[in-house]
């Protein structure tokens, strides 16, 4: 069975995509505000915290750093030993990340008190999409709704997604990250 995990701030789309890989045999991982929404569509999710046996702590700043989700990533499908490994913790591989981020982008221009800020700087979504970007070959990755339908259709006709689709939407990706860094450097400084 193949695994999606979904841990999105802005959730547009995320329901039709969720639906196509439910259809197709996916089984989904998501956190809590997520998966609560994809629960109010009648959309089967298991909780991040449940399959990692741990909770999310400090209101939210971490939940998804963990072995089980970035060995499941990070896994190479062909190295036995990562395959082994991933068995050893009870973790099964990653098949597709869908991540956008919080809106630090948006918040930078609010005018917030510094505290407040901060909290919108993503730590645990960069870091996903970071390490299925980088293991591109075995990993979708999905860091826009823009792209949502495009995969959908591969999934629905073709059940995989081509390994130039996967390297495409990890240049986005890494794309992705590095203007959302530039952001958080450039605000951070005038500060």
């Amino acid at each position: 069975m193949k695994t999606a995990l979904i841990s999105v701030w802005d959730k547009v789309g995320i329901v039709s995509l969720a639906q196509t890989l439910i259809e197709n045999g996916y089984r989904i991982l998501s956190t809590g505000g997520t998966a609560k929404h994809l629960s109010e569509h009648n959309i089967p999710a298991i909780k991040i915290a449940h399959y990692t046996e741990f909770p999310e702590i400090m209101g939210g700043r971490v939940k998804t750093l963990h072995p089980k989700i970035f060995g499941g990533i990070l896994a190479r499908r062909d190295h036995t030993e990562d395959i082994k490994h991933l068995e050893r913790i009870g973790g099964y591989a990653i098949d597709m990340v869908v991540v956008n981020l919080y809106p630090f982008p948006d918040m930078s221009k609010e005018n917030l008190p510094i505290n407040e800020l901060l909290e919108y700087i993503d730590i645990g979504g960069v870091s996903l999409i970071r390490a299925a970007a980088k293991n591109y070959k075995d990993v979708t990755v999905l860091v826009d709704p823009q792209d949502y339908g495009k995969v959908e259709k591969y999934i629905r006709e073709n059940k995989e997604i081509p390994t130039t689709l996967r390297k495409e939407l990890a240049l986005k990706a890494f794309y992705t990250t590095y203007h959302y860094d530039k952001v958080i450097y450039e605000t951070l400084s005038s500060l």
